[in-house]
Formats: C-alpha cells, structure tokens, sequence
C-alpha cells in the first residue's frame, strides 16, 4: 500500500469517526451553529483543551487528530473547512492564505514577539497566531547531568514513530546541527529554501548525524521500531530502557508521567556530534490557529484562546507554554528553566520543517527514515533528492521569512 493510498484512508477513517462520535460540543443550537475546530490534539491534551473552551462559553466542536494536515486538506477540497484549524508550523498554513481571514484587531500583537507574529514571518496580514509554544535545541536527562561531550549512540533514546509522520524526530537532530553550527543566519537560509539541500552547512551537519547512527547500524535500525514517545502505558523513551539522554522538545516531559521530576535538560549544543559549548540560538516549535470562518463566534473563540487569560488558562490546565510574552512564567524549577530560555535574549528560531512546504517537508522526514536505515550511505546523494522536490515546488506560494528572532 502507497503512502497516499494509507494517508487517504486515515482521512476516510478519520471523517467516519468524527461524523460517528459525539464530539465536545457544548450548547449551541441548530439556530445558532457551533463554531468548528480542528487541531492536532488528543487524549488529555484534548481533554484539557476542550475544558479550556467550556469556560468561554461559545458553541462548538472540536475534532483533535495527529493527522490535522490531511484532514484539513480533505475538509477544504469537500468545501467545509472548520472555523478554526490549529496546525503544527505555519508551512502548510501558508499554503492557505488566500482563503485564512484577517485576524487583525482579535489579539495584541505586541504580546507575540518574533519569531511568532505573521508579519515578522513576511506575511503582511495577521493570517495566524500560536496557541502553544515548545522549546527545542534541549537534551533530556535522568539522574546525573551528562558531562561525556559529545554523547555517544548508545547513550541516546532515539524513536523515529510518529502517529502523523514518522522521522520529524529526526528532522530535529539535523535542525538542530545546522542551527548551533552555523548559526541563525545560515539556518534561516536554509529553512526558508534559500540555502540549497546540496550546500555545505547542511552535507556537514547530515554527515555528522549519520556518523553518530553509523557507531551501531543495528541499534539505530531499532530506532525505526520506536515510538518516539515510548511504548505505550510507559514512562517515555527515556525512563523505558538503558538509554539516558533524550534529545527532545519540551513536550518530552508529559511523556514521563509520574516521573517527570526525575528528569531534567540541559542546552543540547555540547552534547550534539562535533558539538560545542557555544549556545547559538533555541529552536522552537508552536501550534497556530487560523481562521477559516466569517462568523462573530468564530473570531470571539480566537480572541479569546489567544489572549492572555485564555493562554494562562491552557496552560495551566494543559501544562504548555505559552508564546504570549504576558503570561507568567510557570512555577517549579524545570518550568522557570524552559520558560528562562524563551526570553534569555538569544534568537528563536521556528523548527526548519514546520515553516518548508509540505512535499519538502515530507521528502525531509523520507530522507531522514532511510540514513537511519543506511547511515552509510552517500549523504550528497540523499540529499540530491530533496533538492529536487524543492525546486518543483509553485512559485506562487509565499516564501516565509522572519524564520528567526529575538524575543521581544
């Protein structure tokens, strides 16, 4: 079965559900439609949002899947996009900006510094804004903190499996590399389609990924196998084995449950192959929202997740962070630190992956499943194949900017 063939029976499977199963969706009224969400999140992040939204005490229905591209895609070709969508990275979302209503006027811009805010990402309008933020460029650890620079293979928890796409975890590694490598310049180059696949910065950081994966072929293989969130009903990748280091976003730590407060992180530069003590920049990740709907109910929802009450209020019932420079840092000490590093004045920069066009970003995650399969394979040539996805892709669709900033 192809990957399409499989990416269109999950959207099928995923509609059926959600035409079959009651949706939260609190009052409202056949006169007085509900407002329409879709986003990527589950289980007790879903739980914890859908609360979030009963306070504001707006209609509506919310559908969480970790296959929120294709579903959207699905929903737009049949005509009925949601009110709302909440995307991982702006690079799809882009895609749809001459469909996305202005969101002008429905939060406080100066709230959102860069790299977050539409405008600083070359968009004119405010088309989107995150509702959750995530620190990356980190590297999770139990019990002592790491002092073996860099790590080797066997010290690493690496699982490429993903609900939606498999390999981002990878795609983090080789970000990673580039962005404390190189610097934000360069990162920013590449990751808005201006620095070819095929350039230096990134063959060296690639080739340094692959000669970590290449230190035991085997054991990388069986990274393939894994999810990267850990087996299920377990306490995540890095309490679930003999590995002791975990290169993974802030969202790493609701996977360890009950023994979160054994784990702790630390700047991942140091511990990276080839790497060095010299922090360049935090890479991070959000979650956006943007709004498909015209109706008051619609853009009443926006302004309210996105201001800083109904940030405050996800955040402490879903335990994320938020972007909105108003919101109080959190308490407990690995709190204070992921919140420090969002506003400790170096650059932020936007996961290179979230902000490509989504057949780039999909070659990417592709190329990144088959070095951890062949990390001894010629890595000019495996990234060759990117590029050339790359150069097929519209020219009409908006080239993002603004990829990295410093926080306001």
């Amino acid at each position: 079965m192809t990957r399409r063939t499989r990416a269109l029976l999950l959207v099928l499977a995923l509609l059926l559900t959600a035409a079959g199963c009651g949706l939260s969706a609190p009052g409202g009224s056949d006169e007085e439609p509900k407002v329409t969400i879709l986003g990527p999140w589950t289980d007790d992040q879903a739980r914890h949002f859908k609360e979030v939204l009963d306070g504001f005490g707006i209609p509506y229905t919310y559908q969480g899947t970790a296959a929120t591209r294709e579903v959207l895609l699905a929903e737009v070709q049949a005509g009925n996009p949601p009110d709302i969508t909440i995307l991982p990275g702006v690079g799809e979302l882009v895609e749809y900006a001459d469909q996305l209503q202005s969101l002008s006027g429905l939060y406080e811009a100066k709230e959102y510094g860069s790299p977050w805010q539409p405008k600083a990402q070359g968009i004119p309008e405010e088309l989107w804004v995150p509702l959750k933020a995530d620190l990356k460029s980190i590297v999770w650890y139990r019990g002592a903190a790491p002092d073996e620079h860099p790590a080797p293979l066997d010290a690493w928890c690496i699982g490429m499996g993903d609900d939606g796409s498999s390999g981002w975890p990878g795609s983090d590694w080789i970000e990673d590399l580039i962005l404390q490598r190189e610097g934000p310049a360069v990162y920013e180059r590449w990751a808005t389609g201006e620095l070819e696949w095929t350039e230096e910065p990134v063959v060296r950081a690639w080739t340094a990924w692959a000669g970590l994966l290449a230190q035991d072929s085997k054991a990388a293989r069986r990274a393939l196998m894994n999810d990267h969130r850990g087996p299920v009903g377990g306490h995540g990748l890095l309490f679930g084995g003999g590995c002791a280091l975990e290169h993974q976003g802030s969202f790493a730590r609701a996977f360890y449950g009950d023994r979160k407060e054994q784990a702790d992180f630390v700047d991942s530069a140091a511990l990276l192959p080839d790497g060095s003590d010299k922090v360049r920049a935090h890479e991070v990740s959000g979650d956006f929202a943007a709004l498909f709907g015209r109706s008051g109910r619609a853009r009443d929802m926006i302004r309210r997740l996105a201001s800083r009450d109904g940030q405050e209020e996800w955040g402490r019932r879903g335990g994320v962070f938020s972007p909105n420079a108003a919101v109080p840092a959190k308490e407990g000490a690995v709190e204070k630190k992921i919140s420090s590093r969002f506003t400790d004045r170096l650059p932020l920069c936007l996961d290179a992956s979230d902000v490509m066009p989504a057949a780039v970003r999909d070659a990417f995650y592709e190329a990144v499943l088959l070095t951890v399969a062949h990390p001894e394979q010629s890595v000019p040539e495996r990234l060759k194949g990117i590029q050339k996805v790359q150069d097929a892709q519209p020219s009409d669709i908006p080239r993002l900017t603004g990829v990295c900033g410093r926080p306001e």
